[in-house]
Protein backbone atom coordinates (compact mmCIF):
# COMPACT_ATOMS: atom_id res chain seq x y z
CA UNK A 1 0.00 0.00 0.00
CA UNK A 2 1.54 3.85 -1.11
CA UNK A 3 0.30 6.68 1.07
CA UNK A 4 2.54 9.11 -0.48
CA UNK A 5 -0.84 9.75 -2.66
CA UNK A 6 -3.04 12.91 -2.27
CA UNK A 7 -5.28 13.14 0.64
CA UNK A 8 -8.84 14.29 0.83
CA UNK A 9 -10.83 15.62 3.85
CA UNK A 10 -14.36 15.46 4.02
CA UNK A 11 -16.52 17.61 6.06
CA UNK A 12 -19.97 17.58 6.44
CA UNK A 13 -22.49 20.13 5.37
CA UNK A 14 -25.74 20.83 5.82
CA UNK A 15 -26.56 23.49 3.59
CA UNK A 16 -24.33 22.62 0.65
CA UNK A 17 -25.14 26.54 -1.11
CA UNK A 18 -24.32 28.17 2.15
CA UNK A 19 -20.74 26.56 2.56
CA UNK A 20 -19.74 26.36 -1.26
CA UNK A 21 -20.98 30.19 -0.97
CA UNK A 22 -18.21 30.89 2.41
CA UNK A 23 -15.57 28.03 0.24
CA UNK A 24 -15.56 30.25 -2.75
CA UNK A 25 -15.97 33.62 -1.81
CA UNK A 26 -14.62 34.05 1.74
CA UNK A 27 -11.92 31.70 2.01
CA UNK A 28 -11.61 32.27 -2.22
CA UNK A 29 -10.66 28.63 -3.26
CA UNK A 30 -11.33 27.49 -7.01
CA UNK A 31 -14.78 26.19 -7.61
CA UNK A 32 -13.95 22.61 -8.19
CA UNK A 33 -16.25 19.75 -8.62
CA UNK A 34 -19.44 18.05 -8.04
CA UNK A 35 -19.53 14.58 -7.62
CA UNK A 36 -22.49 11.91 -8.19
CA UNK A 37 -22.14 10.89 -4.35
CA UNK A 38 -23.21 14.53 -3.55
CA UNK A 39 -19.80 15.69 -2.28
CA UNK A 40 -18.65 19.38 -3.92
CA UNK A 41 -14.62 18.84 -4.21
CA UNK A 42 -11.79 21.61 -4.36
CA UNK A 43 -8.08 21.46 -4.72
CA UNK A 44 -5.59 22.92 -2.08
CA UNK A 45 -2.16 22.41 -3.03
CA UNK A 46 -1.71 18.46 -3.07
CA UNK A 47 -5.18 18.33 -1.13
CA UNK A 48 -8.68 18.09 -1.72
CA UNK A 49 -11.47 19.43 0.46
CA UNK A 50 -14.61 17.58 0.24
CA UNK A 51 -18.26 18.89 1.21
CA UNK A 52 -20.21 16.26 1.90
CA UNK A 53 -24.24 16.60 2.67
CA UNK A 54 -25.53 15.34 5.99
CA UNK A 55 -28.95 16.41 7.04
CA UNK A 56 -27.54 17.92 10.46
CA UNK A 57 -24.29 18.40 9.71
CA UNK A 58 -22.01 17.27 12.68
CA UNK A 59 -20.26 18.98 15.21
CA UNK A 60 -16.27 18.02 16.05
CA UNK A 61 -14.99 20.06 19.07
CA UNK A 62 -11.46 20.21 17.16
CA UNK A 63 -9.86 21.53 13.98
CA UNK A 64 -11.21 20.28 11.19
CA UNK A 65 -8.93 21.59 8.56
CA UNK A 66 -5.14 23.68 9.08
CA UNK A 67 -4.41 25.88 5.96
CA UNK A 68 -0.73 26.99 6.43
CA UNK A 69 0.23 30.41 5.56
CA UNK A 70 2.86 32.11 4.98
CA UNK A 71 2.05 35.43 6.71
CA UNK A 72 -0.47 34.99 8.97
CA UNK A 73 -1.14 38.43 10.55
CA UNK A 74 -2.20 39.07 6.51
CA UNK A 75 -4.30 36.20 5.52
CA UNK A 76 -6.17 37.01 9.28
CA UNK A 77 -6.55 41.01 7.70
CA UNK A 78 -7.35 39.69 4.03
CA UNK A 79 -9.86 37.01 5.54
CA UNK A 80 -11.30 39.56 8.00
CA UNK A 81 -11.81 41.83 4.60
CA UNK A 82 -14.60 39.21 3.26
CA UNK A 83 -16.12 38.89 6.23
CA UNK A 84 -14.82 36.03 8.19
CA UNK A 85 -15.27 35.72 12.00
CA UNK A 86 -11.66 35.04 13.96
CA UNK A 87 -12.31 32.41 17.32
CA UNK A 88 -10.40 34.48 20.52
CA UNK A 89 -9.20 32.30 23.57
CA UNK A 90 -8.39 33.30 26.88
CA UNK A 91 -7.57 29.69 28.41
CA UNK A 92 -4.59 27.67 30.36
CA UNK A 93 -2.02 26.98 27.79
CA UNK A 94 -3.76 28.59 24.89
CA UNK A 95 -4.56 32.42 24.59
CA UNK A 96 -4.88 34.38 21.67
CA UNK A 97 -3.65 38.29 21.05
CA UNK A 98 -5.14 39.73 18.22
CA UNK A 99 -6.84 36.71 17.07
CA UNK A 100 -3.66 34.76 16.79
CA UNK A 101 -1.71 31.82 19.46
CA UNK A 102 2.06 30.65 19.42
CA UNK A 103 2.33 26.97 19.85
CA UNK A 104 5.70 25.60 20.10
CA UNK A 105 6.99 26.29 16.76
CA UNK A 106 3.43 27.70 15.18
CA UNK A 107 1.17 30.53 15.07
CA UNK A 108 -2.41 29.95 14.71
CA UNK A 109 -5.71 31.23 14.47
CA UNK A 110 -9.33 29.55 14.60
CA UNK A 111 -12.38 30.08 12.91
CA UNK A 112 -15.52 28.71 11.65
CA UNK A 113 -17.12 27.96 8.31
CA UNK A 114 -21.01 28.77 8.28
CA UNK A 115 -21.93 24.66 8.89
CA UNK A 116 -19.49 25.43 12.24
CA UNK A 117 -16.69 23.21 11.04
CA UNK A 118 -13.44 24.68 13.22
CA UNK A 119 -10.83 25.69 10.39
CA UNK A 120 -7.38 27.31 11.35
CA UNK A 121 -4.28 29.60 9.80
CA UNK A 122 -0.87 27.94 11.07
CA UNK A 123 2.58 29.88 10.17
CA UNK A 124 5.70 27.69 10.84
CA UNK A 125 7.86 30.46 13.10
CA UNK A 126 11.27 29.87 11.78
CA UNK A 127 14.17 30.00 14.53
CA UNK A 128 17.72 30.03 13.81
CA UNK A 129 20.24 32.96 12.93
Amino acid sequence: MNFDQQVTAILPVIDMARARRFYERQLGLKAGAARPDGKFVYRCGGTEIALFPRPGGTKAEHTALSFRVADIGAAIRDLEGRGVKFADYDLPGLKTVEHVCVLGSEKAAWFQDPEGNILCLHEDICHGA
